[in-house]
């Protein structure tokens, strides 16, 4: 079925866009989760400083969560509700992107990473590896079990994965539930040793973090982190932390933020335990999912080691927040003038048409970013004098 136009939407102005009640909204939801054609999205509603341009670069790539760039300019994609892993050839070059599909039937392939010509997908309790996957497209390796020693828990179960600058695979497992004290190996972030296969537990007290970077210049881990759920409009913040050393643990599920105690288990904290507080809280409920260190050359210098922010946007709020991208300033071990970077994709009337997920650099220094609600991937320019 072919998505109608969003010119659609205008002939129920005041039924779709003015109320804000549940049928409106589930009738617009509906409307904008047809499948994707670009000419339907409304790209003019987007918002940017001046100087930057946004335009789609990838069309009907359903569900596009996290990518990850080939050594020979493959751009891969991974999704989460669709199940399946994306292949686009030559991302930098052709008009016309050609998507193929790697991988499909998967449980939640959200996660990818690429090292060595080889390409790695996290499908919840599993990493497989597809070694030297460029060498022949499309013809595809048959995926090898790289890893099986995580958790099987669906909720919270899709995580992103990134190569450490030591090499290694970092791994989040995520809380398997709203607010719980499940233990090891959940609600933290590991490393997986690529020799020996040794799973490391380097940071606790995480709910559940899709985002994550490392400082250019410090090597110091960054990433955010999503606040439980049903604390009402505006708590617990969601947030943006970063690690110092080995064995941090940031708080859930006894503290959210930098001092919201939780009503169920704050009383429940060890005595010993020893909380590392957010480098910064964020508005409750806007999902920050990726989260990404500029560093090219295209961009203003004052942008470079600036992160940005895909805040994906909140379900379950009276008015919606979120559905956007921020960039913030890192000073110390704390982010300073965070502010909205782009936004656009909510519209009056609680209706969103697009939920920002990931951030890809290219060499040319723009960026790339997954969009998994639209099921495009944008990329992201400036326009030099």
């Amino acid at each position: 079925m072919m998505r109608l136009p969003f010119a659609f939407c205008a002939v129920f102005p005041t039924f779709v866009l003015s109320r804000q009640g549940r049928f409106s909204t589930l009738l617009g939801l509906w409307l904008l989760s047809l499948p994707s054609l670009a000419a339907d999205l409304p790209m003019q509603a987007l918002r940017l400083p001046s100087g930057f341009q946004i335009e789609i670069w990838v069309d009907e790539i359903a569900n596009a969560r996290q990518m990850a760039l080939g050594e020979k300019g493959t751009l891969f994609v991974g999704s989460r509700s669709a199940g399946k892993v994306y292949a686009v050839p030559n991302i930098e070059g052709q008009q016309d992107k050609r998507v193929l599909q790697i991988a499909s039937g998967l449980r939640s392939p959200s996660g990818i990473a690429f090292k060595d010509g080889d390409l790695y997908v996290a499908d919840i309790d599993k990493i497989y590896r597809y070694a030297d996957i460029e060498d022949d497209m499309p013809n595809w390796p048959e995926p090898e079990l790289f890893f099986d020693g995580l958790p099987s828990d669906t909720h919270h179960g899709w995580k992103n994965i990134a190569f450490g600058p030591d090499g290694d695979l970092y791994i989040p497992v995520g809380a398997p539930c709203n607010i719980c004290d499940p233990g090891d190996p959940y609600a933290a972030i590991h490393r997986l040793d690529m020799q020996s296969l040794e799973l490391t537990t380097i940071a606790r007290g995480i709910r559940n973090t899709v985002g994550f970077d490392w400082h250019p210049q410090t090597g110091q881990l960054w990433f955010t982190d999503n606040g439980r759920d049903h604390m009402g409009d505006d708590l617990p913040p969601c947030e943006i932390n970063v690690l110092t050393e080995e064995g941090q643990h940031f708080g859930y599920p006894y503290l959210h933020g930098s001092g919201v105690a939780d009503p169920e288990y704050s009383l429940d904290q060890p005595a010993e335990l020893q909380i590392s507080l957010p480098a910064r809280d964020l508005g409750a409920h806007v999902a920050p999912l990726g989260l990404f260190f500029y560093q090219g050359q295209m961009f203003p210098d004052q942008y470079r080691n600036r992160i940005l922010v895909a805040e994906h946007g909140s379900w379950n709020r009276s008015d919606k927040i979120g559905y956007r991208i921020m960039i913030g300033q890192v000073e110390g071990s704390q982010v300073v003038d965070y502010r909205p970077f782009i936004d656009g994709w909510l519209l009056p009337g609680n209706l969103n048409w697009g939920r920002p997920v990931a951030f890809q650099a290219l060499s040319d220094g723009s960026v790339l970013i997954s969009d998994d609600y639209a099921g495009v991937v944008y990329r992201l320019s400036y326009l030099v004098d």
